[in-house]
């Protein structure tokens, strides 16, 4: 027995013994380490390429986007590179054959555009929104809106037309069937694998899988239904001349909203958790989280707003017959911006890093960077 206890007594000696030890040596490391931290470093040239408080200065003027000068070497073609995505506040004109462009998308790598007016078959792809290339859709008609979703362009077309196209490229059309409009479809989005289009002036929507097969639904009341965007797993529709909005979870079930004031509602688009449209011939704009409760907001002057769009953390609007542009990172607060021509802007979007604006009726485009 006495021979069990003393060999315990001794063990937790040894135990404790241990224990002081690891405990000094760890403070010894703490020690050390506050000694090594505290020491003074020494002072670097801001300018030497090849010093820490250089590196991080160019790297916080990347990260911010700075385009002023350091050490007398200019980073605005570095800060605006297309690797970061434009911020929609420099643009560069461009050339686009003559049409009369009514909207612009990107997908699988190309911009698409396709032109409106009596018969047109005119359309045109960029694979980088500056190089455009003139090509043809599969039929004359009032072609007014275009899409990217499920891997193809779906077009529709206005002015009492049943007329739908979808291609992978946007160069090899194939013509499709809407339901008999009552006036003329629209607008068309993509979300949640549906297709979706409005008729401008009934209770009239459309919806389809694949842009091909089409079945009409139905909108909450008669009026001029102008343009329909998808986002946060909503469809949100707005009507032109009016206070009246539309949302849907599934294109098919549509409920009445309100928005803030009685405007020319021109455009509607979703980025960073909300809903932005802003209005025509006005300085008015308005922003939803949900598409049901909306908020009126101010752009930074009165002007023709004729569409917005979304990319890279950034909302882009442009104004028809002017040079007029402006940012916003949350709808709320805009910047104004300018474009390089005074033209009929008509049609924005964003993709691969690249904004897009394009003039109706002229050869004149624009992107940014």
């Amino acid at each position: 027995m006495k021979i069990i206890l003393s060999t315990t007594l001794f063990l937790n000696l040894i135990l404790k013994q241990q224990c002081k030890k690891l405990f000094f040596l760890f403070f010894a490391m703490f020690c050390l380490f506050l000694s090594n931290s505290c020491k003074q470093t020494p002072m670097e040239n801001i300018c030497d390429p090849h010093s820490k408080t250089n590196i991080s200065t160019i790297l916080l003027k990347f990260s911010l986007r700075d385009p002023s000068s350091h050490c007398g070497i200019n980073y605005s073609k570095l800060v605006n590179s297309p690797f970061l995505g434009s911020d929609g506040s420099t643009w560069t004109a461009r050339t686009i054959p003559t049409g009369n462009w009514a909207s612009v998308a990107y997908g699988n790598g190309v911009f698409v555009a396709v032109a409106d007016g009596v018969g047109s078959t005119t359309a045109a792809t960029s694979p980088d929104g500056i190089t455009w290339t003139q090509r043809t859709m599969p039929v004359g008609a009032w072609w007014i809106s275009i899409t990217f979703g499920n891997g193809i362009f779906v077009a529709v077309a206005s002015s009492s037309s049943t007329i739908a196209a979808t291609s992978p490229d946007g160069i090899t059309w194939t013509q499709g069937t809407l339901p008999a409009p009552a006036v003329g479809w629209q607008s068309v989005t993509f979300g949640n694998g549906l297709f979706v289009a409005i008729d401008i002036s009934s209770t009239r929507a459309a919806t389809s899988p694949d842009g091909i097969n089409w079945t009409q639904r139905t909108l909450p009341t008669t009026d001029t239904w102008w343009a329909v965007t998808y986002g946060n797993g909503l469809y949100v529709a707005i009507v032109y001349g009016n206070n009246i909005a539309a949302t849907s979870p599934d294109g098919i079930n549509w409920t009445q909203r309100t928005l803030p004031s009685t405007s020319s509602w021109q455009s509607v688009t979703y980025g960073n958790g909300v809903f932005v449209v802003i209005a025509d011939s006005s300085n008015i704009a308005a922003t939803s989280p949900d598409g049901i409760n909306w908020t009126q907001r101010t752009l930074p002057s009165s002007a023709n707003w004729y569409s917005v769009t979304f990319g890279n953390g950034v909302f882009v609007t442009a104004a028809y017959n002017t040079s007029k542009a402006a940012t916003s990172t949350d709808g709320i607060n805009w910047t104004a911006r300018t474009l390089p021509n005074t033209t009929f802007w008509y049609t924005l979007t964003y993709g691969n890093g690249v904004f897009v604006a394009l003039s109706y009726g002229t050869s004149i485009a624009a992107s940014s960077p």
